[in-house]
């Protein structure tokens, strides 16, 4: 074989071994957890199985995602899908410019976002299983009470441009999953769903009296202000929005 051929051969099959090491999935056990709002101890959240990307979707990823959908590219998207923020820091409609492929790709509408799970036959999480897997460390699957591991998601915030490192390489959890903090918040399928009440997030009747001041009167920990900090960024967003900080993964239903 031709050695120039060779390397080209060489090069894609490591470039497909790289994607796939991206996409790869892990399961996560059916479980119960006590999020910040709306619930009790008595009476829990409980998150069915499921499957969650290890990693946030990349530049090189969701690159690949537009070549198969130029709709979504910045140029062609359409203002309800998107606004004019969407993938602002690229260089062009099929051009990541200088940034790393394999740093989280933001700038991404929840829209956007959404089309690019069911593209991969997968799915945005929902906020109770985002939240479920975010609880954990390398050791535990509820670290909340641990102070280290409360110090470490603090210290995020006093960081810049995180959504430039490359994914991987924050701490490995207690399920396998990498970044869930320290790198770039992500989207959830019901990311504004905290603001309703009820029997359940996902009811219809919106809680005037849900929020007070800078906190909640249904809060079941008022120390934790990463949660805080989360849920009031969230307040803030609508679908077509997109940010700098602001990522996603996938998930996917299994009967596991």
């Amino acid at each position: 074989m031709h050695k120039s051929i060779f390397i080209i051969l060489l090069f894609f099959a490591l470039a497909g071994m790289l994607s796939a090491q991206e996409s790869k999935m892990v399961l996560i056990k059916e479980g119960s957890f006590v999020p910040l709002y709306g619930a009790t101890v008595k009476n829990p959240v409980v998150v069915k199985p499921f499957l969650i990307d290890v990693y946030p979707i990349t530049n090189n990823e969701y690159l690949s995602f537009i070549k198969k959908n130029p709709g979504y590219s910045k140029s062609k998207i359409k203002g309800i899908f998107a606004d004019e923020s969407y993938l602002i820091y690229w260089k062009s409609d099929f051009d990541f410019g200088n940034n790393n492929p394999k740093s989280p790709v933001t700038n991404v509408s929840w829209f956007a976002a959404k089309k690019y799970c069911e593209c991969q036959g997968k799915r945005l999480p929902t906020i109770d299983e985002w939240e479920y897997i975010a609880m954990a460390d390398e050791k535990k699957v509820d670290a909340r009470t641990k102070k280290v591991f409360n110090k470490y998601i603090l210290s995020w915030y006093e960081k810049s441009k995180t959504y430039e490192n490359p994914i991987g390489k924050t701490f490995k959890n207690y399920w396998g999953v990498y970044d869930m903090h320290g790198l770039v918040w992500e989207w959830t399928a019901d990311f504004n769903s905290i603001f309703l009440s009820g029997e359940s997030r996902k009811d219809k009747s919106a809680d005037k009296n849900l929020f007070c001041g800078g906190a909640s009167v249904n809060a079941t920990d008022l120390m934790d202000y990463a949660a805080f900090m989360r849920y009031a960024f969230r307040g803030s967003l609508k679908a077509q929005y997109s940010t700098r900080n602001l990522g996603f993964r996938c998930a996917k239903t299994t009967t596991q």
